[in-house]
């Protein structure tokens, strides 16, 4: 069994009748793949993610298909090898890999638009990337931030996140530069990446969406935790390989939008990162658990501090009462 942050997956071995009702090779591993009633925190503009791999599985072979939809659950492929996180969350990546990252990247912009489903009513209109920023920016703040307020409110005052928090940050930051939209992932990280041989496969496709190809590069950015070298590298290899398919009007404003992308990742970041590490304090929650919650509750503050330009930023002992606090009301 193995449980992310939107599903839990069974994995299992299926029979010879299971494999012909699936259209599957006898005695494989598939995944029985259930979403998990979570926090809403990240946007979904698909909600049926065998919609999406209906399209991505015909121009990316490596991502396992959908065998079955089944409403409330789905059943999928099963990509063997070593997933990259298991080596840990952090640490160097390497040349070959970043390369075949940036070849994804590629691949996944080359995914035709028009064969991708339908886009929610008022969706920005192609290359309006302010545009697109906007709808996010709105999402954060009207599908994550004030929804939540009546249940951690008092924990974003107590560590520093006030309640104008995005507002602050739409006024700081501003696409510049016209790009083409394009199918995005938006969730290339180590979890999500699976290596064999010298191939990778990225999988969970659920959170794709349409939109500037630089928002999907930044958050890879962030979520991979490279190091401000390999961070660097990936920035030039994902550039080239734009180049070198004949998508350079992808690439425009790389260097002044891009960083307004990935500050966007830090700032939003704050309000799943906070809310994820007050509600995975156990019940009987000890000193421990509470020094452990402020640390993820610190790093995420700190990374937002100038995006959404925090002033009053709590130190690790404040942080870590806010979280008893809100921990003794919540039980």
């Amino acid at each position: 069994m193995l449980t992310g942050h939107h599903n839990v997956n069974y994995v299992r071995r299926s029979g010879l009748v299971l494999a012909l009702l699936l259209g599957a090779v006898p005695f494989t591993r598939f995944k029985y793949r259930v979403p998990l009633r979570a926090v809403e925190v990240v946007p979904r503009i698909w909600q049926r993610e065998a919609e999406v791999l209906g399209v991505v599985c015909r121009y990316l072979r490596e991502v396992p298909r959908c065998l079955a939809d089944l409403g409330n659950g789905s059943v999928h492929g099963y990509r063997a090898g070593r997933v990259l996180s298991d080596s840990g969350p952090t640490g160097r990546v390497g040349e070959e890999l970043m390369r075949s990252f940036a070849s994804f990247f590629v691949r996944t912009a080359s995914v035709p638009v028009a064969e991708l489903p339908a886009r929610p009513e008022g969706w920005p209109r192609d290359g309006d990337t302010q545009g697109f920023l906007d709808w996010l920016v709105h999402f954060t703040e009207r599908r994550v931030h004030r929804p939540n307020r009546d249940r951690f409110g008092a924990l974003f005052d107590a560590v520093g996140v006030p309640e104008d928090a995005m507002a602050r940050f739409a006024a700081g930051h501003r696409c510049r530069a016209v790009r083409p939209f394009r199918l995005l992932h938006t969730d290339v990280h180590r979890a999500n990446v699976v290596v064999r041989g010298r191939r990778l496969a990225v999988i969970d496709w659920e959170l794709a969406i349409l939109g500037d190809p630089l928002h999907d590069l930044a958050t890879h950015l962030v979520r991979m935790a490279y190091g401000k070298e390999e961070q660097g590298r990936m920035v030039d290899l994902w550039a080239e390989a734009m180049a070198d398919a004949g998508f350079t009007d992808l690439t425009a404003g790389l260097h002044e939008d891009l960083p307004v992308y990935v500050a966007f990742e830090y700032a939003q970041s704050v309000f799943p990162d906070v809310m994820r590490a007050a509600i995975d304090l156990p019940q009987d929650a000890r000193t421990e658990h509470f020094r452990t919650a402020a640390d993820r509750v610190e790093r995420a503050v700190r990374r937002a501090r100038e995006p959404l330009r925090l002033v009053d930023v709590p130190d690790r002992e404040q942080v870590v009462e806010a979280l008893r606090v809100w921990h003794a009301t919540a039980r």
